[in-house]
């Protein structure tokens, strides 16, 4: 599980085939952080404290994405699967005229569920995520095939027990331009090392990431009226900035911000600079 100090008091709750952990911080109008593959609600740390001092109220769930600590056996972890548990994640919270903020995986996930149920979305924030052929982006596509050979992820998740790894492309080399600390990194990396069942968990989900996913939701984004903003690492080495373009184009309400000099991981590399554009997304669309 996340374990930074920041994201607020640790609860857990009731989903579709399992439990899973959450942060709450904050009070005020709700704002619910998405991560990605292999990493929980740690990407979020330096993020949410300047949302909550902006008088939000920030929740981070620890979804069932590899990094989670609570197995999900008996739910269903395909990308449609965990979009229907984050939506069942904002009812049984009754949180209402949500600002959805998603990265990386958590984006494909987030356009999924803007096609299946956006009644409790208020607006939407879209920070360098998988979208249309890219999901899995190169080099992760093997992934999914790796997944298919019994046993494959343990191996795959041992190799990351040395840190000078971390640095390459299988690792955080092409998300983080600057190093993730060690203690973050145990905290994104250990659970699959340490749990067989996790390991599981991670084998059903990847077995499923398929881009075809993400294409038919895009099929239907000239539907969606909510705001989005798009906010896009403009030297992202997994999602170049076309796709971003693309986004905007196909959203009848959406707008593109690019940040400098970071990846993927944007809450990580420039946490200051999406904070704040968030923000002014967010005051810019406030409901009256």
């Amino acid at each position: 599980m996340a374990t930074s100090t920041s994201l607020g008091r640790t609860h857990e709750i009731d989903v579709p085939g399992g439990r899973i952990r959450y942060h709450d911080t904050g009070e005020g109008p709700p704002v619910v952080f998405i991560h990605g593959l292999l990493v929980n609600a740690d990407l979020w740390r330096k993020v949410v404290p300047r949302i909550v001092a902006a008088g939000y109220r920030c929740l981070a769930p620890d979804l069932p994405l590899g990094a989670h600590e609570i197995p999900v056996p008996a739910a269903d972890l395909t990308p449609t699967g965990v979009a229907d548990l984050i939506a069942a994640f904002l009812e049984r919270l009754d949180l209402r005229d949500v600002t959805l903020i998603a990265n990386d995986t958590g984006g494909a996930i987030t356009q999924i569920l803007l096609t299946r149920d956006r009644s409790r979305i208020g607006r939407v924030v879209l920070a360098s995520v998988d979208n249309y052929e890219r999901f899995l982006p190169p080099p992760l596509t093997v992934l999914p095939w790796l997944a298919r050979i019994p046993g494959s992820v343990r191996p795959l998740t041992e190799s990351m027990r040395w840190r000078a790894l971390h640095r390459l492309p299988i690792a955080f080399g092409l998300v983080a331009k600057r190093p993730v600390p060690p203690e973050i990194a145990d905290s994104y990396l250990l659970p699959s090392r340490r749990s067989a069942a996790i390991r599981k968990d991670l084998r059903r989900l990847l077995l499923t990431l398929n881009k075809r996913y993400t294409l038919e939701a895009a099929r239907s984004f000239g539907e969606i009226e909510i705001p989005v903003l798009v906010v896009w690492a403009a030297q992202d080495k997994f999602f170049p900035v076309a796709g971003a373009e693309r986004l905007v184009r196909d959203f009848p309400n959406a707008t593109l911000r690019l940040i400098d000099d970071s990846y993927t991981f944007l809450p990580e590399d420039q946490p200051e600079l999406l904070s704040g554009t968030i923000l002014e997304f967010t005051r810019l669309h406030a409901t009256p």
